[in-house]
């Protein structure tokens, strides 16, 4: 079980072959996912944030002869000898965007406390504080039941830099973006020994949603999940959306899809449209609206706790 393997002190980042150790940048408090500065600092230096000593994180980079220049952060928790896990692909909003390939690669562990979401999945129950408070009871209490019935086993998640395709923006501007992750990123990804290369999804939030959605229903047979969280879509884009859903759907039966809004998210009414598309074409999916903004505390609280906690289940079903 993580939860055990994660009482195991001592493990630092490693550092293979081209990689190097994984010890995140100083921290940067400016800039947002397509939102207004934090209202939190940093997770390297606000109060609670997580100790990093406990899983591995390596940094992967990627030449131009690779497909790059592109930036990769692995995080993987401890697995025993031969255990593979999934794979998630993870994508940064567009503050990290502008943060650079590196600063923008770390984002969902240095921004968004991706590390400290893995600890409190693998140690339930789960508290209002590791939400940010943006939870209600009811949701509260499925998660927990949830995790007492199927315990949380592990993902490992490479966060890609994010580059920012919101500017202009198209369905279709995301197309050489896509053919990296799975041309180069994904085959690199699946070398790595715990990772199982038959099992991937994709995420992100706000630009990272929006590409997220564009990369994985582009290339359905890559991807077993597709989940976007607080996706940057525009209302007018909703049937084309809903039309590519169904192709990809096509040509992968078993796909799972997920929109994740939140009632002061500023892209709300968009991701809902594209729920409403979906609904009168019968294409099944979640959608979600929970409590809370378009900002950095919903993306350490709920972001990346329903991210981890979907494709941990979606990726082993069956």
């Amino acid at each position: 079980m993580i939860s055990r393997r994660l009482a195991v002190a001592g493990l630092g980042a490693l550092a293979v072959g081209c990689e190097r150790r994984g010890a995140p940048p100083a921290p940067v408090t400016s800039g947002g996912p397509d939102a207004p500065p934090p209202s939190a600092p940093a997770a390297s230096s606000a109060p609670g944030a997580p100790a990093r000593s406990l899983l591995v994180t390596r940094e992967v980079a990627f030449t131009e002869a690779e497909g790059g220049p592109q930036h990769c952060v692995l995080v993987v928790p401890p697995v025993a000898a031969g255990e593979r896990l999934p794979l998630l692909i993870a994508l940064h909003g567009l503050g990290e965007s502008r943060k650079g390939l590196e600063g923008g690669a770390w984002g969902w562990v240095r921004d968004y406390w991706l590390d400290k979401a893995m600890h409190r999945l693998a140690a339930p129950p789960l508290t209002t504080q590791d939400f940010q408070g943006f939870v209600r009871r009811p949701r509260l209490d499925e998660h927990n039941a949830r995790l007492a019935r199927a315990p949380f086993v592990g993902l490992a998640v490479a966060c890609l830099y994010t580059p920012d395709l919101l500017h202009p923006r198209s369905l279709d501007n995301a197309r050489a973006f896509g053919r990296f992750v799975v041309e180069r990123a994904l085959p690199r990804l699946r070398r790595e020994p715990e990772v199982d290369a038959s099992r991937a999804g994709i995420d992100g939030v706000s630009l990272g949603g929006r590409l997220s959605l564009l990369v994985g229903l582009a290339h359905p047979r890559e991807f077993q999940a597709v989940g976007s969280l607080q996706a940057a879509l525009q209302l007018s884009e909703a049937r084309e959306l809903s039309r590519r859903v169904g192709r990809a759907r096509a040509e992968n039966p078993g796909l799972a899809l997920r929109l994740v809004t939140s009632e002061r998210d500023f892209y709300e009414a968009e991701i809902g449209a594209l729920h409403d598309e979906l609904r009168r074409a019968g294409v099944s999916h979640e959608h979600l609206v929970l409590p809370g903004p378009h900002d950095y505390p919903w993306n350490r609280g709920p972001g990346a706790l329903e991210m981890l906690l979907f494709h941990d289940r979606a990726l082993r079903a069956g």
